[in-house]
C-alpha cells in the first residue's frame, strides 16, 4: 500500500443537510477530490490520461460513518492505493477531524477504462507508473 496522501478541506455550509451534519453524498465527494489531488500531485492530469486514451472508473464504494461533521469543520481527507497486479486498484481513505477524530472511512475499489474499447485496462498500475512523475506516491 502506498503512503496516505492528505488534503485539507473546510466543510461548507451547503454541503450540510436539514440534520445540519454533512450529507452523505458528499462523502463520495471528499473523497474524489482527495484522489485527483493525488494523481495531480504525482504529476498525472486529466489531459494525459485521454492523450494516454484511458480515464479512471470508479467501481464499489463502501462508506463507514463514524462521528458528524457539521458546517466549519476542517477534515483532512486520506488517500492510499493498494495494488493487486490485476485490472483492479484499491483504494483506502478516511476523513478526520484536525483533532485525529475519524468521521469516516471509504474502501473503494476503481481501475482504468480504455477509452475506445471501454474495457478495464489489463495493468493499472503500469500506467499510473508510466503517466505519473512520482510513482511512489501511489506506493509503485
Amino acid at each position: 500500500m502506498s503512503e496516505q496522501f492528505s488534503v485539507r478541506v473546510t466543510v461548507r455550509g451547503y454541503e450540510t443537510d436539514t440534520q445540519g451534519h454533512v450529507n452523505q453524498s458528499v462523502y463520495i465527494n471528499y473523497a474524489e477530490h482527495a484522489r485527483w489531488s493525488l494523481l495531480q500531485a504525482a504529476g498525472i492530469t486529466q489531459t494525459g490520461l485521454i492523450g494516454k486514451g484511458v480515464g479512471p472508473v470508479a467501481l464499489e464504494t463502501t462508506i463507514r460513518y463514524k462521528r458528524e461533521l457539521i458546517a466549519g469543520d476542517e477534515i483532512d481527507v486520506t488517500c492510499a492505493f493498494e495494488w493487486s497486479g490485476g485490472k483492479t486498484f484499491r483504494i483506502q481513505q478516511s476523513v478526520r477531524k484536525t483533532d485525529g477524530t475519524v468521521a469516516a472511512e471509504l474502501t473503494a475499489v476503481g481501475g482504468l477504462l480504455d477509452l475506445q474499447e471501454r474495457k478495464l485496462v489489463a495493468r493499472p498500475d503500469e500506467v499510473f507508473k508510466e503517466l505519473s512523475s512520482d510513482p511512489s506516491m501511489f506506493g509503485l
